[in-house]
């Protein structure tokens, strides 16, 4: 489409209300609405982190239990991730044509109501059946919910703002680590589950406090109820004793209706491949790692299940801190930094051999926080590079790569480990890197502090 042919009166003015609603976002600071939009939003986060990640810690006993092979541990820890990848691109289609949230509270309820039925399953096939279904709700859920926070927020601080939403993912898998060491070798596996609908039960009600984005709505022509929403901001603001400064328009965006063919089109095109890779090679590793650790701690070590559980979790504590200074330093000199490091202790622990669960802690542990720091920020990215009629589609796409890496590397693990030895993982994760940091170099794009609007056409 020429941007610079005149548009019909209609188009131009939703053009308009789109540029007039982001330059009163931008002037906005962090309002009342938009401080506990982050926070319940978070909450539905936390509990996708948990339901991602509880299976991991059910593993070890489930092995034992129903005497499973290694190629059906594999399969039960990649089926929720392949739901994940339909999940991802549904939800983010749909989330572009009805809104943002009306599609987050189904994927909520179906990914809660999953977990309820794997409490039931009474073997490997009925737990892949229920993960998979399960994974597409968690699949839809935070790629739509990403592109509904980066859109409540202006360009200055929006890298830590959203990666504090961000962090309730990381708790959630410290959370499912917490209740995997303590409870499963007390009550089993099906602990994992019954706890984790606590903050689903909460959360749920919640859903009703917050509104719509404003951004979409403006894009899809219903810009008396994005002037409503963000009125009652600016309201707020003031109440709060903020003086806000006159708006700065910006251009108008290009007022088209939302199509996945435009994901390969003109700047996208290149924008679409690089962050898919980036997904792809950064998820294989961080997912492969430690989906299957704990298990690896007790049947290739011998530990005790405390403790082969106690190392899963301390793998997920790693790199929480580290990801909240990508607003100073930037995000693509971060990501090609962190994916270049990341395979030296892995090279090492290759080296080693992987032979004693210290090697395998520290080396292991120290290549995952730092792939980590990546993982936990590309939906920040992924949000930013993509228009708003592109948004939630582009964020689900792209992260259904992240599916597709998270089936793959547990995959990658076991048939690697079965056949050429444990030490050949973790160099096999080493090569994948170093092609994410290159792609990365190559062709991302810089995204701090700059607005949205500005940065997609």
């Amino acid at each position: 489409m020429n941007v610079m042919q005149p548009m019909p009166a209609e188009t131009a003015n939703v053009a308009d209300h789109q540029a007039e609603i982001s330059a009163r976002l931008e002037r906005l600071p962090i309002t009342r609405e938009v401080f506990w939009a982050r926070n319940i939003v978070g909450a539905a986060t936390f509990f996708d982190g948990y339901t991602v990640i509880a299976i991991a810690y059910a593993m070890p006993v489930l092995v034992r239990e129903w005497g499973l092979t290694p190629s059906q541990t594999g399969m039960i820890l990649s089926m929720g991730y392949l739901g994940q990848l339909i999940g991802a691109i549904l939800f983010g289609w749909l989330a572009e044509k009805i809104g943002r949230l009306k599609v987050l509270l189904f994927t909520i309820l179906l990914f809660v109501s999953m977990d309820v039925a794997c409490l039931f399953a009474a073997g490997a096939g009925m737990m892949m059946a229920f993960r998979f279904v399960q994974g597409i709700g968690t699949g839809g859920e935070v790629p739509v919910a990403s592109a509904y926070i980066n859109e409540l927020i202006g360009s200055k601080g929006r890298g830590k703002f959203f990666l504090l939403y961000e962090v309730m993912f990381l708790l959630g898998l410290v959370g499912a680590g917490l209740i995997g060491y303590f409870m499963v070798p007390v009550y089993g596996w099906k602990a994992m589950f019954v706890v984790g609908l606590v903050p689903a039960i909460i959360m749920v009600p919640l859903r009703w406090f917050l509104k719509e984005s404003p951004r979409w709505l403006a894009a899809n022509g219903r810009y008396g109820e994005a002037n409503a929403i963000v009125t009652r901001m600016e309201e707020s603001a003031r109440a709060a004793g903020k003086e806000l400064p006159e708006p700065k328009l910006i251009q108008a965006p290009v007022h088209r209706k939302s199509d996945w063919c435009e994901l390969f089109q003109g700047v996208y095109l290149k924008r679409t491949l690089s962050i898919w890779a980036m997904w792809f090679t950064a998820y294989t590793v961080a997912n492969g790692t430690i989906t299957w650790l704990p298990t690896l701690y007790r049947q290739v070590f011998n530990l005790p299940l405390q403790t082969s559980i106690f190392y899963g979790f301390l793998t997920s504590v790693g790199g929480v801190i580290c990801a909240l200074l990508i607003d100073i330093v930037g995000r693509k000199r971060w990501y090609t930094g962190a994916l270049l490091l990341a395979p030296l202790p892995l090279l090492v622990l290759a080296w080693l051999g992987a032979t004693s669960p210290i090697q395998v802690l520290v080396l292991a542990g120290l290549a995952y926080a730092i792939v980590q720091t990546v993982t936990f920020s590309l939906y920040l990215y992924s949000a930013e590079i993509y228009p708003t009629r592109l948004r939630a589609l582009g964020t689900g796409t792209g992260s259904a790569w992240l599916r597709l890496g998270s089936s793959a590397g547990p995959i990658l693990v076991g048939t690697v480990m079965s056949s050429m030895g444990i030490q050949y993982v973790f160099a096999s994760f080493a090569a994948i890197l170093i092609v994410g940091a290159i792609i990365t170099m190559l062709f991302a794009i810089e995204t701090k502090d700059r607005v949205l609007e500005e940065l997609s056409p």
